[in-house]
């Protein structure tokens, strides 16, 4: 879990770092290896986007995800 806790705090380096948007990660209570990143006031969407591809390929963090699952995105607003 140390592993991925820190590779996940790369990704969100990245992120930060390429897109100048910062990320938290939430874990569902009950359920501590279910994960969610949390990107707020995210002004340009396409870039964002094409950042956090690229930080995830780069940071590997899907070597992390169960069998038959994966990442997917949702996007809210207020």
């Amino acid at each position: 879990m140390a592993v991925a806790e820190r590779r996940i705090a790369q990704l969100l380096d990245s992120v930060k770092a390429s897109t100048g948007v910062g990320g938290r990660v939430l874990k569902k209570r009950g359920e501590p290896n279910l994960w969610m990143e949390v990107y707020e006031n995210v002004a340009e969407t396409a870039k964002f986007e094409c950042g956090l591809a690229d930080a995830v390929n780069q940071s590997r963090t899907t070597e992390f995800l169960q069998s038959s699952t994966g990442r997917h995105m949702e996007s809210f607003e207020d």
